[in-house]
């Protein structure tokens, strides 16, 4: 199940990641995309500890190898990144309402902050994604 899982893994986090970073950077694109973002980064906090659950069923069948465990602790690493994503993904979408309430100042100061944090969570996700593909496909392909 893990070949399979990973492949949607590798597509989704970075879309989800990059959708998040540009809805955080561009009110308009934030408008038109609408809730999408904060769904995908739903569906990808979800599927990303299934795919490192069937990783694990998938290395106490092939060995626990150094390039395995390291393919196995980056995958671990993914998993709060993409928890951060969601988090910023929904402030994100949420800070229009949010941030009516509260001085302008206040409001910019905020809106400065959930940018950074959205920016940085995407970025840190796509990095992470990218070294755990990578060890991944290291860990299989290696050797050859």
């Amino acid at each position: 199940m893990h070949p399979l899982l990973v492949h949607a893994t590798v597509v989704l986090t970075p879309l989800t990641a990059l959708a998040v970073a540009l809805a955080a950077l561009w009110p308009a694109a934030r408008r038109r995309m609408g809730w999408a973002p904060p769904i995908a980064a739903v569906i990808v906090a979800g599927l990303v500890p299934i795919t490192v659950l069937a990783g694990r069923s998938l290395a106490e069948t092939v060995g626990y190898t150094p390039p395995v465990l390291r393919h196995e602790a980056l995958g671990l690493m993914l998993i709060p990144w993409t928890i951060a994503l969601l988090v910023a993904a929904v402030l994100v979408q949420l800070q229009d309402r949010m941030l009516r309430r509260v001085a302008p100042a206040t409001a910019r100061i905020l809106r400065i902050v959930i940018t950074a944090a959205a920016v940085i969570a995407a970025v840190g996700t796509i990095v992470v994604t990218v070294l755990t593909g990578d060890a991944g496909a290291r860990a299989v392909w290696g050797g050859m």
